[in-house]
């Protein structure tokens, strides 16, 4: 079984208009209300390629029901653990002749300790041949060495994890060999505190990241595809041909599409094919992506060995 973590889901609430003009009234073309965290979004593209999973987190008031209400139309398997606060809103705002995309994140709920602990007692079920997916940012009270308790709550038990966070939560967390870590261009650029100018500086600092622990490393990078940095070999996706629409989720996608067929086939290259499908296809779709359109960009993705 595949589980993800979405410590602070949200209501993202997408607001589609021709430009954002600050300090005035503006008027959307469209908008949507969608479930949303970065664990949920795994969550729903192993969904489209038919794999189950048990999405997990922390969800509250009245905004947390919405928000429960809204996943349930995705029929997904969940285990929330529920808090006494709200859980939050995200405004994301998609200004289509400025080509620009904004967006206001909520904080999100403060956690107590007792609903921490109901948490972690959440893992217990956890174990060996499951993978665990930890993804996004932290609720403001819980400190960085929370997904380090998850991770070594869970490694004990059997399970191998994937994290998707930025700064020192990831760090922390690479002693214990994570499946996979997938920091973006610039992430990994900051963990290093350097510039990256070239795809030889990035395998580079990738392998910093194995040489720290993980097993692998996969480093998107936009318009320019991807990268899968292994301890012998590095690999490239190639960027398919498309409009985006979306860009909120593609990462995601992109993990998701790699968890779930290294579950099933235990090969890198073939779930890195998937996951830069899945990103990619997310990307040109205005929610995360559905299986046709994923086996359509599947085709126009090539791996090549660098």
């Amino acid at each position: 079984m595949i589980y993800t973590i979405t410590v602070n889901p949200s209501i993202d609430y997408v607001l589609q208009l021709k430009q954002l003009n600050t300090g005035e009234v503006n008027r959307t073309s469209s908008d949507v209300k969608l479930p949303g965290g970065k664990g949920i979004n795994v969550s729903r593209i192993l969904k489209a390629l038919k794999i189950d999973s048990t999405a997990l987190g922390f969800v509250g008031g009245a905004t947390g029901s919405m928000f429960e209400e809204l996943l349930s139309q995705h029929e997904l398997k969940t285990s929330f653990t529920k808090v006494k606060e709200d859980t939050r809103i995200n405004v994301k705002i998609n200004a289509v002749e400025q080509n620009e995309e904004t967006e206001i994140n909520g904080a999100g709920p403060m956690i107590s300790d007792d609903e921490r602990q109901a948490f972690m007692n959440n893992l217990n079920g956890i174990g060996a041949g499951d993978i665990v997916i930890m993804a996004g940012s932290l609720c403001k009270n819980l400190d960085a060495k929370f997904y380090l308790d998850i991770a070594k709550t869970i490694q004990k038990q059997g399970a191998e994890f994937i994290i998707d966070t930025t700064g020192q939560a990831l760090l922390d967390t690479l002693p214990l060999h994570p499946l996979v870590v997938k920091p973006n261009h610039h992430e990994l650029a900051d963990l290093f505190n350097v510039k990256l100018n070239s795809e030889q500086e990035i395998v580079t600092y990738a392998r910093k990241l194995l040489d720290k622990g993980a097993k692998h490393v996969l480093v998107s990078m936009a318009g320019d595809g991807a990268l899968l940095v292994t301890k012998d070999t590095a690999y490239k996706a190639n960027a398919p041909k498309g409009t985006v629409i979306n860009s909120v989720g593609a990462g995601d996608s992109m993990i998701a599409g790699f968890a779930g067929t290294f579950m099933e086939t235990k090969d890198p290259i073939e779930s890195f094919h998937m996951g830069a499908a899945c990103g990619s296809a997310t990307a040109f779709s205005q929610d995360i992506a559905v299986k046709t359109k994923i086996d359509e960009v599947y085709q126009d993705i090539s791996i090549t060995e660098l």
